[in-house]
C-alpha cells in the first residue's frame, strides 16, 4: 500500500499519563510510513497536550466525561455522527482496551485491531474488534502500547524502538540546572507520597523545589508544604502545554504514579517516580528514569486502592537515589 494515502486513527482517550506513555508510538510509525496520515482520538481535556504534535495530522476530542455528567442525548447523537462521518481509515487502533475505547473505535468506519480478551484491560472491549493482538496484560504499559500498536501496523517491534526515542513533545530543551520539580497529586490518594514527607524531602535536596499542583487539594496540599520547608515554591496553574515546558526545563523530576511525572519521561528528562499501590510495570525505566518501590506486593489484575504503602518510602532513601542518578 502506497504509504503517502495511509489512513491511521489511534484511539486512547485517557488518562494524561497513559497518552504520555502511548505518544512515543507517532515516531515509531513516522519512521515506518513517513507520508502516512495519522489522527488521535482522545477525551477532551487531554486534547492540548497533542494538538500541536507535528506527527498528528487531526486531534479528534471525545466529549465523553461531558457527555457522562450531563447524560445529554443530544451530545451522544453528534458524538457518534462525527465518528460515523470520518473518511474511512485503513487502520483504526484501540490502544486503551476498554469499553468505552472499543466503542469510539468502532464507530469509526474501517477493520479496528485491539487487544484479545486476556490481554485487554476489559475483556469485553475485544468483541468489537476485527483483529486482536495477545500481549500479556502484565507486561509493561508502554511496551504494550507500542507493541499493539506495530503488531496492527506491521512494524517489526524492538525495545529499541523506545529506548531510543526523541523528546515526545516540542519543549524548550533547556533544563535548568538548579531546579526540580514535585509533582504532589495524583488519581488516587493511596498513590500520593504524604505532604509532610514531601516538606522534610524538599529541605534535604540540593536545587530549589516547585511543587506541581492540578486540583484545589493539591494547591492546598502544596500551600501546606511550602509552609512547612524552607527550600519549595508554588508552582503556577500550567496548561497542559505549559506543564510540558516547565517539566522540560527540570533538571529532574519526582513524583506520584500520574501524568506530569511520566511527561519527565517522555521529554528524555531524569526522574524518579514513587510507587505504593501501583508499580514499575507503568513507566520504562532507564539510567535517568529510577523509581522507589514501597515494600507492599502489587496485584496488577487487582489494584488494591487501599494500599498507603507509598508513604513507607523514606525522604533519606529518594534523596540517595537522586544522588546516583545525577
Amino acid at each position: 500500500m502506497n504509504n503517502s494515502k495511509l489512513r491511521i486513527a489511534i484511539v486512547r482517550l485517557s488518562a494524561l499519563g497513559d497518552i504520555v506513555n502511548t505518544a512515543v508510538v507517532l515516531q515509531i510509525i513516522h519512521a515506518y510510513y513517513p507520508n502516512a496520515r495519522i489522527d488521535w482520538f482522545v477525551e477532551e481535556a487531554f486534547a492540548p497536550i497533542l494538538k500541536n504534535h507535528p506527527l498528528i495530522h487531526e486531534v479528534i476530542p471525545i466529549p465523553l466525561k461531558r457527555l457522562k455528567k450531563t447524560k445529554h442525548f443530544s451530545l451522544l447523537k453528534e458524538m457518534v455522527h462525527t465518528l460515523r462521518s470520518r473518511e474511512k481509515y485503513d487502520y483504526i487502533i484501540d490502544a486503551q482496551g476498554l469499553l468505552k475505547s472499543a466503542l469510539v473505535a468502532t464507530f469509526l468506519p474501517g477493520k479496528v485491531h485491539g487487544f484479545d480478551f486476556k490481554s485487554a484491560r476489559e475483556g469485553v472491549a475485544s468483541w468489537f474488534y476485527d483483529t486482536t493482538s495477545t500481549i500479556a496484560y502484565d507486561l509493561n504499559v508502554i511496551k504494550r502500547n507500542v507493541m499493539v500498536i506495530c503488531e496492527a501496523l506491521n512494524i517489526p517491534y524492538s525495545d529499541a524502538l523506545i529506548e531510543e526515542k526523541i523528546p515526545i513533545f516540542s519543549g524548550l530543551s533547556s533544563p535548568n540546572e538548579a531546579k526540580i520539580a514535585l509533582v504532589i497529586g495524583a488519581s488516587w490518594p493511596s498513590k500520593c507520597y504524604p505532604k509532610e514527607q514531601f516538606a522534610t524531602l524538599c529541605d534535604l535536596l540540593p536545587s530549589p523545589c516547585h511543587l506541581i499542583w492540578g486540583s484545589s487539594t493539591e494547591y492546598e496540599d502544596a500551600q501546606w508544604i511550602a509552609q512547612h520547608c524552607n527550600n519549595a515554591t508554588i508552582a503556577p496553574k500550567m496548561s497542559l502545554i505549559e506543564l510540558v515546558d516547565f517539566i522540560d526545563q527540570c533538571r529532574l523530576t519526582i513524583g506520584n504514579d500520574t501524568g506530569p511525572t511520566h511527561i519527565a519521561w517522555a521529554m528524555n528528562r531524569a526522574s524518579i517516580t514513587l510507587f505504593g499501590p501501583t508499580n514499575e510495570r507503568m513507566i520504562y525505566p532507564t539510567s535517568i528514569n529510577r523509581f522507589i518501590k514501597s515494600p507492599s506486593q502489587v496485584n496488577i489484575f487487582k489494584i488494591n486502592r487501599n494500599d498507603f504503602s507509598i508513604r513507607d518510602i523514606s525522604p533519606e532513601s529518594i534523596v540517595k537515589l537522586l544522588k546516583e542518578l545525577l
